[in-house]
């Protein structure tokens, strides 16, 4: 098995959206022979983008998995979306993987959600290649492209590929390795490629990064620093072995070249796969706990099972699992542990997936992705075990909803089904949230973005078959505190007989990040001294502040950025109990609220806007307009690049006003940046409004 999964790559592909992620994708489809026609992104055809809606828009918006063979080895691929909304599909996938894969589009080089899916990338520790894309588009820079990786990202793009010209000019590109050029012809599919000497006109060009990169190499490779510095001919093994230690120490990152929709440079791509990104067996053992204790889950197919499901979909013939399996062998038929909610469940089947279509298998073992059906409990992010073996993994963190809007079915028959579908869409995206509105009588849904809701909304009435009715899309808004405050809570009862009393003070004050920003959490530390309130009681008045800091006091906002601390109270040695603490705690925590400056908080935005020059001054006065602040700008090509934070809730509509702005020129890309606070005046008039 050990041989078997030495050949074995679990590898994402992520970008920036319009980057060409999905494009890349089908062409190692079709030249692994996975597929055997190109599916095209612009025709609706790609295979990979199989959901209607994904079809329409032109977007991957669930991430797609598939297996593909190449020269001995099993690539097991997964496409994860561009755009910001649907970063909980990248979360979940790059979780699992081994390796990725970064595409850049060669004009553009590093872009706003570049940073934010190297950023969760490298929150893995994931080993990465780089992909300079769509070399043959107007205004391609290669240099540009790699110093923008260099720049942005702080990593340390090493090109192991240079193009051989640029935009309509591009005939192939040079592999510094080999010290070859390779020139593709302009085919439909460019099946043949030819080998040949570097140009002279490229020699010296070629020699200069040769040396850039063998010495980025050997500083991870004794044998190749030996040979370096005493002038030894070098072998292209040598180099290879360097380059791919210094990348699985995830201290420099191959940069690889092409253009994927004319078929240039993706089987060179495929080539670098098995030589620079690692094999499961060459990934740090995973970290499970056993009893609060730290075990090392090892990539071993006989040891007992482990796995980690990341991903549920909904099916006409039941959900569907994804599967990571850590360790172990899952078998069809078998019982496993669901350890996050002490529940057994029955796996009756296993599939290979591709896309949207399935193989069956009997079994799987570590180091594969497969999917499953017959599970009933689980959820994302729980981790699947042997029955006698229980391990829990770390389970997957995903970013809180930003965006909200009310939600009616038209029809009481739709009632019935509409809270059966919200459960659905719950379990297949962690990101999507429902509560029912207790003053209007509404469900109020909430997502990533406005794109999110809607993708959702169609998936409610187009795949689910409920009708319904949307209000306008909403800001998820948050309370925090401004100053430190003390407050007491008492909860005394005398009913005659055995009474409740409970009584406690507490102190408030706010809790900020490094950046300065409101944390999103709160702490309760407990500094009681000489007993004034039992131990046995001091997890039920935690319980009580939890409870009482759930719904701030504005306007029932959750309230984060609070630190509760426990400093005095009282006791009755008859009256006292659980249920009177935990009272006492809820009383405290709404008090201290009160009385430490309540305020509002907002979702801000991390826009940038690529716009003409010429239009440079009109977008940059309408981001002003909105509360927003510019951060920076600079010119790429002949676009004017603007990076601005600006509030969420002044961002509705925007793509229809930019576009209008610059007669359809300009685009815009936006991420979650920080939680802020809200100016008063317009605090005043959220709260009047709600």
């Amino acid at each position: 098995m050990a041989a078997e999964l030495s050949k074995v790559r679990n590898i994402g592909i992520m970008a920036h959206i319009d980057a060409g992620k999905t494009t890349v994708t089908e062409r190692i489809l079709y030249f692994s022979g996975k597929t055997y026609k190109i599916g095209e992104v612009h025709d609706g055809t790609a295979v990979m983008d199989f959901m209607q809606e994904e079809q329409e828009r032109g977007i991957t918006i669930t991430s797609a998995a598939t297996k593909c063979p190449w020269n001995g080895y099993d690539i097991n691929l997964i496409d994860t979306p561009g755009h910001v909304d649907f970063t909980a599909e990248v979360e979940r996938s790059l979780r699992v993987l081994d390796g990725a894969i970064a595409v850049f589009d060669a004009s553009e080089g590093v872009q706003a959600q570049s940073e934010t899916v190297w950023r969760q990338g490298q929150k893995y520790n994931l080993p990465c290649l780089c992909f300079i894309n769509k070399m043959d588009k107007i205004g391609a820079d290669f240099e540009m492209s790699v110093d923008s990786i260099r720049d942005k990202l702080l990593a340390n793009p090493v090109p192991v590929q240079i193009p051989m010209g640029a935009e309509s000019g591009l005939k192939g590109l040079v592999d510094l390795i080999a010290m070859k050029a390779f020139f593709f012809d302009q085919e439909e599919t460019a099946a043949s490629f030819r080998e040949e000497v570097i140009p002279e006109e490229l020699q010296e060009k070629a020699e200069l990064y040769r040396h850039e990169m063998i010495e980025a190499a050997a500083e991870y490779d004794e044998r190749l620093m030996e040979a370096y510095v005493n002038d030894e001919p070098l072998a292209a093994e040598q180099i290879i072995s360097g380059l791919r230690k210094g990348t699985l120490l995830g201290k420099l990152n191959p940069v690889l070249v092409g253009s994927a929709l004319k078929n240039t440079g993706v089987r060179h791509l495929l080539d670098a796969i098995p030589l620079f990104l690692p094999s499961p067996l060459e990934r740090p053992a995973a970290v499970g706990f056993k009893k609060d204790k730290e075990v090392e889950v090892a990539c071993d197919s006989k040891k007992p099972f482990v796995g980690l499901a990341f991903k549920i979909t909904s099916d006409k013939h039941g959900d569907l699992y994804f599967i990571r399996i850590y360790q172990g062998t899952l078998k069809k038929g078998m019982r496993v542990l669901n350890v996050n909610r002490g529940r057994k469940e029955n796996v009756t089947r296993i599939f290979q997936m591709h896309a949207d279509s399935r193989q069956l298998l009997d079994s799987a073992s570590a180091g594969d992705i497969v999917a499953a059906v017959g599970l009933r409990d689980t959820l994302t992010g729980d981790t699947l075990c042997d029955t006698h073996s229980p391990v829990m993994l770390e389970n997957i963190t995903f970013p809180e909803t930003v965006i909200s809007m009310s939600i009616e079915p038209r029809s009481a028959a739709d009632r019935v089904k509409l809270s059966e579908a919200l459960m659905i869409l719950r379990r297949e995206d962690p990101t999507f949230g429902f509560k029912n509105d207790e003053e209007t009588g509404q469900t109020i849904i909430s997502g990533m973005g406005e794109l999110h809701l809607e993708v959702l909304e169609h998936k409610l009435v187009r795949d689910i078959g409920v009708d319904v009715r949307v209000g306008k899309p909403r800001v998820a808004y948050k309370e925090a505190i401004s100053q430190m405050a003390q407050a007491t809570g008492k909860f005394i009862r005398q009913t005659g007989g055995r009474g409740q009393y409970g009584h406690v003070v507490v102190t408030i004050e706010p809790l900020f990040e490094e950046d300065g920003h409101y944390s999103n959490k709160n702490e309760f530390c407990n500094a009681i001294v000489a007993g004034a309130i039992p131990k046995e009681y001091i997890p039920f008045v935690e319980k009580g502040v939890t409870e009482g800091l759930s719904n701030g006091v504005l306007s029932g906002y959750p309230l984060v950025g609070a630190k509760v601390t426990l400093i005095d109270g009282s006791f009755h040695a008859v009256d006292s109990s659980e249920i009177a603490f935990e009272q006492a705690g809820v009383l405290a925590a709404q008090d201290a609220i009160q009385n430490a400056g309540p305020i509002l908080l907002e979702p801000v935005m991390r826009v940038q806007a690529v716009v003409p020059e010429a239009n440079y001054g009109t977008v940059q006065g309408s981001l002003i307009a909105k509360r927003g602040e510019v951060m920076d700008t600079h010119m790429h090509g002949n676009m004017r690049v603007i990076d601005a934070k600006v509030p969420l809730a002044e961002m509705f509509g925007y793509s229809g006003q930019i576009r209008s702005a610059t007669s359809g020129r300009g685009s815009f890309s936006m991420e979650p940046l920080s939680y802020e606070k809200v100016p008063e005046q317009i605090s005043e008039k959220i709260l009047m409004g709600y």
